[in-house]
């Protein structure tokens, strides 16, 4: 990505960075160079909530759309209420 660090361009926003990990993992996996940006600020303060951007090089954007909409799919039709997700911390 670094002759393309000029030309990045947001692909989607999320509340924090749980929520963009998995959408940059995805990407990576898919060949696709992607960075997050924003999670220094985005729970700094909750009366100015910020947000965390997912970055690709621009010449990248189609392919990663397919994959965001790919991985959505696949989050859909997850039935969260049969994952163990362990016991709540106290």
């Amino acid at each position: 990505m670094t002759d393309d660090i000029k030309h990045l361009v947001k692909l989607a926003t999320f509340p924090t960075e749980i929520g963009a990990a998995p959408v940059v993992s995805a990407l990576e996996d898919a060949g696709i160079s992607a960075v997050a940006t924003g999670g220094f600020t985005a729970e700094f303060i909750a009366e100015a909530p910020g947000e965390v951007q997912v970055l690709v090089a621009e010449r990248d954007l189609p392919q990663a759309k397919e994959v965001l909409t790919l991985l959505r799919e696949e989050m859909d039709h997850i039935d969260w209420s049969q994952v163990d997700v362990g016991e709540p911390e106290a």
